[in-house]
């Protein structure tokens, strides 16, 4: 039995991976914090979610679970991730963390300290989108430099960052493959009279709207024709199975960061 802690448990993320955990053969749903001063803070997890009393509080840090658990599972934001990793890191916890945001100093600083833990580090844990990173970089391989390359996303009006993680691993994937570097290719916003379009550019798009969950298109524009490539989640659960499922894969993995792409197997 794999016994799992879930960070920021009363967010839109956090709520859906403790009531899906709750009911997963293998996982047991062990602890649930919250920030310091949320109004849930001390109160059930199970009655909050409509699953009863299942005598869990609501911790106010991850200390409070920590002993408990031995995956945490962390959606949350860049600042509180890293602090959960450094706390995980002491008592030797295993991790599975989806937070999108992080600024290139955030992210090395958390990477040294997720390297410490068995980690699932992932910007999007559904099997579709990791099928797609794997799908849209055989085709740039296939295609060539002789197609324009553009990457539409779009989020919930609520969504803090842009563009999304998603967005930017599938721009990765594909600048890998054409053996490019994508913070030399890629272009976040046109306006104006911005000339032609560049030879080897990676366009990358924001849309923020209304609730829309996560969907993301990539297109390979060529002259006379134009291949496009799409994943549209409609529901988060998407995402929270796909972090139950590497927390349950977790179990004996060695230390070190792993992805999605080692949870499904697909490298």
């Amino acid at each position: 039995m794999v016994k799992v802690a879930v960070a920021g448990a009363r967010g839109r993320m956090g709520a859906r991976i403790a009531t899906l955990a709750h009911g997963t053969e293998g996982l047991e749903l062990a602890g649930a914090f919250e920030r310091a001063g949320h109004p849930d803070v001390g109160k059930d997890i199970g009655a909050l979610l409509g699953l009863g009393e299942l005598g869990i509080k609501v911790a106010d840090s991850i200390e409070g679970v920590l002993d408990a658990a031995d995956v945490v599972v962390d959606f949350t934001s860049p600042q509180s991730t890293i602090a959960n990793v450094k706390a995980a890191v002491k008592k030797g916890k295993a991790m599975v963390v989806g937070t999108t945001g992080f600024s290139p100093e955030e992210l090395a600083e958390f990477k040294n300290q997720a390297a410490m833990i068995p980690c699932v580090f992932a910007y999007n844990m559904s099997l579709g989108v990791n099928l797609l990173l794997k799908v849209v970089a055989d085709v740039a391989k296939s295609l060539g430099e002789g197609y324009d390359i553009e990457i539409v996303e779009a989020h919930h009006r609520l969504k803090k960052d842009a563009p999304s993680g998603t967005a930017l691993a599938l721009g990765r994937s594909i600048a890998t493959a054409m053996g490019w570097d994508l913070h030399e290719v890629a272009t976040f916003s046109r306006e104006g009279m911005i000339g032609e379009r560049k030879h080897n550019e990676i366009g990358i798009q924001t849309v923020r709207a209304g609730d829309i969950v996560g969907e993301h298109t990539v297109m390979f524009g060529g002259m006379g024709e134009r291949i496009e490539i799409a994943h549209k989640a409609s529901s988060r659960d998407t995402f929270a199975r796909g972090a139950i499922r590497a927390a349950l894969w977790l179990r004996g993995k060695p230390i070190g960061i792993h992805d999605m792409q080692d949870v499904l197997g697909l490298k």
